[in-house]
């Protein structure tokens, strides 16, 4: 027997399918650097032999682009003869999905070499890095993110903009910011939604009519294990969009993708730890904020520029960044304030965090994860004060610290990066700047219809 270097066992195979005999497939999904879960369909009595010796796939499989196809730059296609490695389950994953015919599982998977030793450009291996490395400081990270985004009509034809999904016969194209009523048009999908997620041990809470036509946010329960935060927000974006699909509309995790209003951010509410379980950012008296805090913020800023890349790793994900948007545009802080990057909200004491708001919803949350961990910790080592508090209106007036100018600046700045390189390692590094070089080559080759709309008959 080959034991998994991922800490599966067969036990908690055999204990699922004598659980769960209507099982007929399990999905067992990979998450590359886009973000994207990649792997294979399997047959139910397939999984034990999965337990018991992993999966090889292709060593590619981690250097591919958003829309699936080799990057080379990457150095994991031919340099490596595409040799396959070997996936592991990650313990505790495997759980049935709700509304399949016929009943399907899915399983969470991450990768090792042949010789067990994890594979550093697998996204899970980099933000276990740092929160190992938060360990051995004597700290440990909680938090949980927020999900938004959009539910949109099906009918995405030619020359057809995307419109607000139905499924009780009554559009609007008004915001409806915090309807009540309007979600209630929703219902049918939020209560499989709501299925689902209890069906995987998902925590998922409140849901909102967001800040655009068809826009809606849910928010997760907090985890003291920010790897299961992470893990809760790949498995419920699959959630959304499989029952979507199911009741007739598309879910869209796009960042930006109606120009006229705000777009789809995937905020992250992080809190330390020391090892009796005590909040370390939580202050003695309301307001007086303890050094802690204080560095953290003063890391996250002073990193957030070379770091952007990660947060925004898109073309479609810098249209988001707009004045009076709800998404920021400097690398600013301040109390119960939402034009601001790192904001710290207003409640408990105990419940002290900082709400770290650049990311849009089209990130990997464990590239994110791993990128705010290593920045808590370099503003920690460091004792950096994060200046003064941005009060009001944060979308006024320059930051000493400047964000990139558009995406080519990010991938610029993320590829020359010594902090970045140490955060996610230098595997995961290299693999996701080539990546996104490669992505950027492909839309900057690409004949927009802007381009005929300005250009074809006045130039």
């Amino acid at each position: 027997m080959t034991l998994s270097p991922s800490g599966s066992s067969v036990e908690e195979a055999e204990e699922f399918l004598a659980a769960h005999p209507e099982i007929e497939a399990i999905d067992i999904v990979l998450s590359d650097a886009n973000g994207i879960g990649r792997g294979k369909i399997i047959r139910r009595h397939e999984l034990v032999g999965l337990y018991r010796n992993g999966r090889h796939l292709p060593i590619s499989i981690l250097g591919l682009d958003i829309v699936g196809e080799d990057v080379h730059e990457t150095g994991l296609i031919w340099d490596q003869g595409d040799g396959d490695l070997r996936a592991w389950p990650v313990p505790g994953t495997l759980k049935p999905l709700h509304g399949t015919t016929p009943p399907r599982a899915e399983l969470l998977m991450s990768m090792y070499s042949l010789d067990g030793v994890p594979m550093s450009s697998d996204p899970r291996h980099a933000l276990t890095r740092q929160v190992e490395a938060m360990a051995g400081e004597g700290l440990f990270p909680a938090g949980a993110f927020e999900l938004e985004f959009f539910l949109l009509d099906p009918d995405m034809s030619a020359g057809v903009r995307p419109a607000p999904a139905v499924l009780d016969g009554r559009r609007s194209d008004w915001t409806e910011v915090y309807s009540v009523d309007h979600l209630h048009g929703m219902q049918p999908l939020f209560s499989d939604i709501y299925r689902a997620a209890e069906a995987m041990g998902i925590r998922a809470e409140t849901v909102i009519s967001e800040y655009a036509p068809g826009q809606y946010e849910l928010t997760l329960d907090y985890r003291t294990d920010v790897m299961q935060a992470a893990d809760d927000l790949v498995r419920l974006k699959r959630i959304v969009r499989m029952q979507a699909r199911r009741h007739g509309v598309t879910a869209c995790f796009m960042a930006k993708p109606v120009e006229k209003y705000a777009g789809s951010g995937m905020h992250f509410h992080v809190s330390l730890q020391d090892g009796t379980g005590r909040n370390i950012f939580a202050e003695a008296v309301e307001g007086v904020w303890t050094d802690t805090i204080r560095h953290a913020l003063g890391g996250l800023r002073q990193t957030m520029g070379e770091s952007m890349l990660v947060f925004a790793p898109h073309a479609n994900s810098w249209r988001r960044f707009v004045g009076q948007s709800y998404a920021p545009v400097s690398p600013s802080w301040g109390v119960n304030n939402r034009s601001v990057a790192l904001r710290i909200p207003a409640g408990e004491l105990k419940a002290r965090r900082i709400e770290h708001r650049p990311s849009g919803v089209d990130a990997s949350p464990y590239l994110v994860g791993a990128t705010i961990l290593a920045g808590i910790r370099h503003g920690l080592a460091q004792r950096i004060d994060p200046g003064p508090e941005t009060t009001g209106n944060g979308y006024e007036g320059a930051d000493d610290l400047p964000m990139p100018r558009d995406w080519r600046e990010a991938i610029d700045r993320a590829t020359a990066s010594e902090f970045l390189k140490e955060a996610l390692g230098a595997d995961m590094h290299r693999t996701f700047t080539a990546i996104k070089a490669a992505e950027h080559a492909r839309v900057a080759r690409w004949i927009a219809d802007v381009d005929y709309a300005l250009y074809l008959h006045n130039v």
